[in-house]
């Protein structure tokens, strides 16, 4: 019997290891989410899975600060654009049971749309190569954006404007294309799109979390959403969920979500044509409803999303059968870096803890040599103006956001990972800034100062 011992100490031992290194990547992602938690720039809900084991899933910050409802993963967010992969998802649905084809012209369902459609089909929409200009991109759009609007209401807001390109020939992200596709699911479902996505993927799945938003509905565990305030947070502007439809009117859990991931990518759901279809990149990276970057074990399949108060992140990486769920209830670009960084520890990778950034406080008179009209490119303007002690932005058709001085020339935004450098001429006056996001984009003071 002594003979077995040591083969079972050393297999205990090897256990131990495994559990401590688990536990160990597990604390990693806590403190890496809490990192963003404590500088103020993420609340909301996280969930890393690998396979069937789910390494953290938790909640950070509140659901309602009003009442001091903490987040956690049962906790109901608004998802913006990551609705895009069930919209496409429903759509090759339909053509699996032969209600369409996604090779065929929109107007052959559409029959009343304007002549300029007539080259459009499904796969345009999908892949955002349509030319239909984005409605959410009009300056009337937020005077817009509090009501209700049916599908046909939403259609008629750009049903008649020109195209921006011809249908293929670019790439331009369009909310007004899956608006379109919706418009096909309840035609061809025969039912509303809520009740198409319950019945054929929520149901299905078991995501009993899940559903297209409405603001009458009472629903328990819906999370309050937020935005960045020069004293903190403060309550999100109002959208009619109406409004997002089939582009950005869903709700759901991370543990739906996972649910989700398991059901799409484990063949409970598509056929290996259709997901193979979903998941190829046409133009810019984009397939259908998702985006798709990079190859072999670095490849990565994901979507974000943004809509009043809400900013989200899904990504799955196929090699490592690797889930990253970041559901974020206040404005900002916390989500994204967050679930880089977690998808970065998740496959052994260093990640530097995220620290806040500090700022410094101007006086008025400096700041009041900075207001001003920019120019980023014609039909895009950046009006900056001074309230109380803060310089505020807006961009044409666009919220105003607070800028947030890190020095003398340099502010940086909260809700976008973005910063504005103001730059004097030889004169010793403002004549424009540089905005670095991306890249480095000048825009030109278009007013006296």
């Amino acid at each position: 019997m002594l003979r077995y011992a040591l083969p079972l100490l050393l297999f205990a031992s090897s256990c131990f290891a495994a559990e401590a290194a688990r536990k160990d990547e597990a604390a990693r992602m806590d403190e890496t989410v809490a990192a963003y938690a404590n500088a103020g720039e993420f609340m909301g809900t996280v969930l890393v899975a690998r396979g069937d084991r789910v390494v953290l899933s938790k909640g950070y910050g509140s659901a309602n600060l009003e009442w001091n409802i903490a987040n956690a993963p049962s906790t109901r967010l608004r998802l913006g654009s990551i609705t895009k992969q069930f919209t496409a998802a429903a759509i090759l649905l339909l053509e699996e049971r032969g209600k369409l084809r996604i090779d065929d012209p929109v107007k052959k369902y559409l029959p009343d749309a304007p002549a300029a459609w007539d080259k459009i089909t499904v796969f345009h929409l999908l892949t955002h190569t349509s030319g239909i200009p984005n409605y959410t991109g009009f300056a009337e759009y937020p005077s817009i954006e509090p009501f209700a609007k049916t599908p046909d209401e939403l259609l008629a807001l750009f049903r008649d404007k020109p195209l921006d390109f011809a249908p293929g020939e670019q790439w331009s992200y369009s909310n007004s294309g899956y608006t379109v596709l919706g418009c096909l699911i309840e035609k061809l479902g025969g039912v509303s799109y809520g009740e198409f996505l319950r019945e054929n993927i929520f149901d299905p799945l078991g995501m009993k979390d899940s559903g297209y938003d409405a603001n009458r509905r009472i629903l328990a565990r819906r999370a309050s959403g937020y935005v960045p305030d020069i004293h903190g947070f403060v309550n999100a502007g109002y959208v009619d969920m109406s409004i997002a439809f089939a582009d950005g009117g869903l709700y759901s859990t991370t543990e739906d979500l996972l649910r989700w991931q398991r059901g799409l990518f484990g063949g409970k759901l598509l056929s290996a044509a259709s997901l193979a279809k979903m998941t190829t990149p046409f133009k810019s990276d984009y397939a259908f409803g998702v985006e798709v970057h990079g190859t072999g074990a670095g490849k990565m399949i994901e979507h974000d999303g943004h809509t009043e108060g809400f900013d989200t992140t899904l990504a799955y990486y196929p090699t490592q059968k690797l889930t990253v769920v970041v559901l974020g209830n206040v404005n900002s670009s916390a989500p994204q870096k967050i679930a880089a960084d977690l998808g970065a520890i998740a496959r052994g990778e260093n990640v530097a803890l995220h620290t806040a950034r500090k700022e410094v406080n101007l006086p008025a008179a400096l700041l009041a040599e900075y207001r001003g009209v920019y120019r980023l490119r014609p039909g895009l303007d950046v009006a900056v103006t001074l309230e109380g002690d803060h310089l505020m932005a807006q961009g044409t058709g666009q919220r105003k956001y607070p800028l947030f001085a890190e020095s003398e020339t340099t502010f940086y935004y909260k809700v976008i990972e973005g910063r504005i450098e103001f730059v004097r001429g030889k004169d010793g006056k403002v004549d424009r800034f540089i905005l670095h996001q991306g890249g480095d984009m000048p825009a030109l003071r278009v007013t006296p100062q």
